[in-house]
């Protein structure tokens, strides 16, 4: 069984590989500069997001000296980078810092003017990293409004279409702060399907819904009363038509599609036979264990396989206990496929290296992950039900932990099958 963790573990890192966004924005660099400035304008970059630090890194290696630089990102990423002021706000919850964080940055864009050019590096964390409420929201309000959307069991496109509606930065709010600049975006995408709206809540394109749209999906939900006051009136009010939204040229650097691929080549690469079974793996994550678990049981193959999932779960928060949704991913299918037959191990991991408020990337479960739980003296079945699945993970040696990898293309699965 080792070599079968060992191998979950190389497609994994091959996963993280292909996402590598220094690389990535170097690649677009190279195949399409920036054009060049007019006489006496100035460039600025901005970097959001949990690979903010070796986006920017790239970009002060490859183009002359901006005016100012300035990156935003997650304590774990946290470093010093010459030519460049580094600071992190909070994630998954913004707090306090997050808000420095969206301030600093409209502070930097309003230093711009006609002729000036924006290079904005934007991947995935950047809704909580950088925040800026809108007239009549306080940092509180838009925390417990977070918070909970995080516990919703919403799709991470809708808690965007939720988020924009409550921020002066994202939704195309970063283009009218930049505005009269012209404003190039490189986005490193964590959003499954890859809409451009959805990354980072799109700072620097239209967004996803008008507030009435999102009214309509948060009472559907029986959400919008549990919003703070302020946040309900904030989307209720009359909300006055944004000028047409600057023009911007966003460009994709770096996706989920793009790692899956990188881990199947890994997989073929040793002799193994791959697939990517579901490149789109969304909503609830019971559901999608279930998926994995059938796909387990209707493997017919004669020989290994890798069975290969991408995607962004979702978790219905019922209890206090702690967790993230790869991990609990693998928890699941740790109890639905523990009396399958053949060799199997199964890892579910966030390309970030983070799942949820813990240390751990995520997990790499096999058949006799649960019955390790109880030989531990732990309950699998009350630690799942109260969604505590970081415990029992502990509790099996299950756990899977890269420290933070400077990336983010959401998550993704291997399911390794030996006859």
């Amino acid at each position: 069984m080792s070599s079968l963790r060992e191998t979950a573990m190389t497609l994994f890192e091959a996963a993280i590989a292909a996402a590598d966004p220094e690389a990535a924005v170097k690649r677009q660099l190279d195949r399409h500069p920036l054009p060049p400035l007019p006489p006496g304008a100035h460039r600025f970059v901005i970097a959001v997001g949990k690979a903010a630090v070796p986006m920017m890194r790239a970009a002060l290696e490859i183009l002359p000296t901006p005016t100012a630089a300035l990156v935003v990102t997650n304590p774990e990423n946290l470093c010093n980078l010459p030519g460049a002021q580094v600071i992190a706000g909070a994630h998954p919850v913004p707090d306090e810092t997050s808000a420095a964080a969206g301030h600093a940055v409209l502070e930097l864009l309003a230093q711009t003017k006609a002729g000036d050019q924006v290079l904005a590096l934007i991947s995935g964390g950047g809704s909580a990293l950088m925040v800026a409420p809108r007239k009549g929201l306080s940092l509180q309000d838009k925390s417990a409004a977070n918070a909970l959307l995080l516990a919703s069991g919403l799709e991470i496109t809708e808690m965007n279409l939720v988020r924009q509606q409550l921020s002066a930065l994202k939704g195309g709010g970063l283009l009218h702060a930049a505005a009269p600049a012209t404003v190039h975006a490189f986005l490193l995408s964590d959003v499954i399907g890859d809409d451009l709206r959805a990354i980072a809540s799109g700072p620097t394109v239209a967004p996803l819904g008008t507030p009435t749209d999102a009214r309509d999906l948060l009472r559907t939900h029986g959400l919008l009363r549990q919003l703070p006051d302020a946040v309900q009136t904030c989307l209720e009010a009359a909300t006055p038509q944004r000028e047409a939204l600057p023009e911007a040229q966003n460009h994709l650097v770096g996706s989920n599609q793009q790692s899956l691929l990188a881990m199947k080549t890994c997989a073929e690469a040793q002799g193994w036979q791959a697939e990517i079974v579901d490149n789109a793996l969304t909503g609830d994550v019971e559901e999608a264990a279930q998926k994995i678990a059938a796909s387990l049981r209707a493997s017919k193959a004669d020989r290994p396989t890798a069975l290969l999932f991408g995607g962004e779960t979702t978790v219905r928060l019922r209890g206090n206990g702690r967790g993230g949704r790869n991990q609990e991913l693998a928890l699941h299918i740790a109890r639905l496929c523990q009396n399958d037959d053949g060799d199997w191990v199964f890892l579910s991991g966030g390309t970030d290296g983070r799942d949820g408020p813990t240390d751990a990337a995520g997990a790499l479960v096999d058949a006799a992950s649960w019955s390790r739980i109880t030989a531990a003296g732990e309950d699998p079945q009350a630690l799942l039900d109260n969604n505590d699945s970081h415990h029992a993970l502990h509790a099996a040696g299950n756990l899977i932990r890269t420290g933070g990898t400077g990336t983010n293309v959401a998550d993704v699965q291997v399911l390794l099958i030996k006859p």
